[in-house]
């Protein structure tokens, strides 16, 4: 008899560029652990990475987390907006700098379209400080509204700026 999985399989992106950005990609990893609905299955390489947008401010950490949850879609995202408000983030500059950032980058092969929450994430494809972790977790997973792997994203991708693997621990 096998035992029923439940839940659905996302993956969340991960970064941070001010204060101890390393630390607290880490901290977040952590708490988004700690939260019942949530199972951290498996986390990426942490990077260090250009900025994106606004270039004058610090280069980023980035990851991304491999999660399983019970949670709705917008359940999620409330968790996560708790987790960077607990962290201290204040959201200012659009592509700013900030101390600790949270995005559902694909939720199972839903696609949600709302006003705030948009599913996958509508940059993922763009950007190479998420495709790089994203691969590195899940290479074979399909964007649901191209159809086309995150390795075939990667193939295609724009996107030149620097994304360097951390070494640490």
């Amino acid at each position: 008899m096998c035992e029923e999985v439940l839940g659905v399989i996302a993956y969340i992106g991960i970064g941070s560029n001010l204060g101890q950005p390393l630390e607290q990609c880490l901290e977040a990893i952590k708490c988004l652990s700690s939260v019942n609905a949530i199972t951290l299955l498996r986390c990426s390489s942490l990077y260090r990475t250009e900025p994106i947008g606004l270039k004058n401010q610090p280069w980023f950490v980035n990851a991304v987390a491999e999660i399983r949850t019970s949670l709705s879609p917008r359940a999620l995202l409330r968790i996560l907006m708790q987790i960077e408000e607990a962290m201290g983030r204040v959201r200012e500059a659009h592509w700013g700098p900030r101390i600790i950032d949270l995005d559902i980058l694909l939720f199972g092969q839903e696609i949600v379209q709302e006003q705030d929450l948009k599913i996958p994430h509508p940059e993922l494809h763009k950007r190479r400080f998420v495709l790089i972790p994203l691969s590195e977790l899940a290479s074979y997973a399909i964007h649901p509204a191209f159809g086309v792997s995150i390795r075939g994203l990667m193939e295609r991708l724009e996107d030149d700026s620097r994304v360097e693997r951390i070494e640490y621990g």
